[in-house]
């Protein structure tokens, strides 16, 4: 994926952020601006917040390793009062999150959506929330609760309407203070879709297989499965309005299939903690949509039933 352009951002970084969700990408993008001495309010499951409580947020960078203290709740009433939300819950439960917090958010509060998929925002601003969307380049995980393994990148790409302009400039201010580069984008729409199609070419693949991201881009069957479902995904994109130059997006995924090494996707992860995946709102929702714009999607239609066939077992 692209390495971010630098930007100059002007505006004022908010006060009081909370942070729905603290997996890999909620514990590494909220523990950047905890870290910077910003407010920072964790939600998460009551497991993980008593941890960030008691012992702190531990994050494990090629940068650095250091222990973050910061406030944490299992109460989703704790997101009343913050300026910004971070979104960063599973794709699954992005439709009732926003509904459990509609009730605490402020008519000025901006929620940013960090989550895979396409159609985050749509659903959150129909639970009546102010919404936009970020797109993530990072590879992180969780070996435990209260423990993000950063591995690599860490970098945003923030959008929304030309009316958004100054919310995207004090998201980006606020992030750049914590020292994360952030992007705003002139087409979130198709940076989205860059993001979505990387996913729904590897994350399946790495989960069913269990193996790596280097590992299907360095094996010849791997490789030609993963570009024929990029292909695939990304004709349903220009079918809904978004095309994307295909050559160049293949090129950039060969390059990152085979520099990431032994990487897995989260998917695969998901499945190693035996937990469902986000396979309905990636492959899923390609073959929904290309049933919708009458598109062939047998490609990305198996993937999601040998997924949901391994879902099963759990």
């Amino acid at each position: 994926m692209p390495e971010p352009a630098a930007v100059s951002v002007n505006g004022r970084p908010y006060k009081r952020i909370a942070v729905m969700g603290t997996g890999a990408v909620g514990g590494y993008f909220g523990g950047m601006l905890a870290r910077a001495g910003m407010d920072v309010t964790f939600i998460a499951r009551p497991a993980t917040a008593e941890i960030i409580s008691k012992r702190g947020l531990f994050i494990d960078s090629p940068k650095f390793q250091e222990t973050i203290h910061a406030a944490a709740s299992s109460d989703v009433a704790s997101v009343r009062g913050a300026d910004l939300i971070l979104f960063c819950v599973k794709t699954t439960d992005t439709n009732s999150v926003a509904k459990s917090i509609a009730p605490y958010v402020g008519p000025k509060t901006v929620v940013l959506s960090l989550q895979n998929g396409v159609d985050n925002v749509e659903q959150i601003r129909a639970a009546g929330l102010k919404a936009l969307a970020a797109v993530v380049f990072a590879a992180a995980a969780v070996p435990e609760p209260g423990h993000i393994k950063h591995f690599e990148r860490g970098d945003l790409a923030i959008g929304g309407e030309a009316s958004d302009a100054p919310e995207l400039a004090r998201i980006a201010a606020t992030f750049v203070k914590a020292g994360v580069p952030c992007r705003i984008s002139e087409n979130i729409a198709a940076d989205l879709w860059i993001k979505f199609v990387f996913n729904c070419a590897l994350n399946a693949m790495s989960a069913i297989a269990r193996t790596s991201y280097g590992a299907i881009g360095h094996d010849a069957m791997g490789f030609e499965a993963m570009i024929a479902t990029a292909k695939e995904t990304m004709t349903v994109g220009a079918a809904a309005g978004v095309a994307l130059p295909q050559e160049d997006i293949c090129e950039k995924l060969t390059i990152f299939a085979k520099k990431m090494g032994d990487v897995t996707s989260s998917t695969e992860q998901d499945i190693a903690r035996k937990k469902h995946t986000e396979i309905d709102s990636l492959n899923g929702y390609v073959v929904r949509k290309g049933a919708e714009l009458g598109v062939p999607t047998p490609l990305n239609q198996m993937l999601t039933a040998l997924l949901k066939l391994i879902e099963a077992k759990f």
